[in-house]
């Protein structure tokens, strides 16, 4: 008698999250799937209808994964208009920095995900409700998804090398950056810091990000009826 665990479309899509979360969306075949659950690609079709619905099924996951992270946060953070949609924002980047391809996935769908419709709507209530006009909600909602999506960590991230830093060359290159770019050499030589991310190679993007968010917000609350 058989042991394997059944397909669902649940397990089908957990495996497929995991699979681009350690080899890149570029790998995502059904066949390497199917691969990857141990059954031949033909199998899969009954859960879920080709490589298209697989990336739909997806960018629902990874919507209803943000929708959920929003859902969490502790009260605390909703004292007001601006904590609230600022801890909005930094919920949904963790889901984006945990999986560094969302941003890619949904600028090739044709639509966004259902689920991500009622946090849309979500947002827009928090704007009005607080004094914005639709237009600027609008203007907004574009805003902060260029921020959120463009912002990830994935465009940031130092091409490999394949091998080890040549600290030499690289002190020679700073040196010669100091010559002839004063401004901007004494900016790296500032900014410089230990940081776990490769973001830039000496950025902290988490910094970075909420910088440009309270930034954002500050001019949002000019904008007020």
């Amino acid at each position: 008698m058989s042991t394997r665990k059944p397909l669902t479309h649940t397990r089908v899509l957990d495996a497929a999250m995991t699979l681009v979360d350690r080899e890149g969306l570029q790998s995502l075949s059904m066949r390497r799937l199917g691969k990857e659950l141990g059954v031949e690609a033909m199998s899969l079709y009954h859960h879920l209808p080709g490589k298209e619905g697989l990336l739909d099924g997806l960018a629902e996951a990874l919507a209803n994964e943000i929708t959920s992270a929003v859902d969490e946060r502790p009260a605390s953070c909703m004292a007001d208009w601006k904590s609230d949609l600022r801890s909005r924002c930094l919920a949904a980047r963790t889901v984006v920095m945990r999986h560094p391809w969302t941003p890619a996935l949904f600028a090739a769908r044709q639509s966004i995900p259902p689920s991500m419709y009622l946090y849309v709507d979500q947002v827009i209530a928090l704007f009005v409700d607080n004094g914005f006009s639709y237009q600027t909600a609008h203007r907004a909602l574009h805003a902060l998804g260029s921020l959120l999506f463009g912002f990830a960590q994935e465009l940031f991230s130092p091409p490999v090398s394949g091998g080890n830093l040549d600290t030499q060359k690289t002190q020679a290159e700073f040196e010669e950056m100091a010559e002839n770019l004063p401004y901007l050499s004494a900016m790296v030589a500032s900014e410089m810091h230990q940081s776990d991310e490769p973001a830039m190679g000496w950025c902290d993007s988490q910094t970075e990000f909420e910088f440009t968010l309270d930034l954002l917000l500050d001019g949002l609350e000019r904008l007020r009826d």
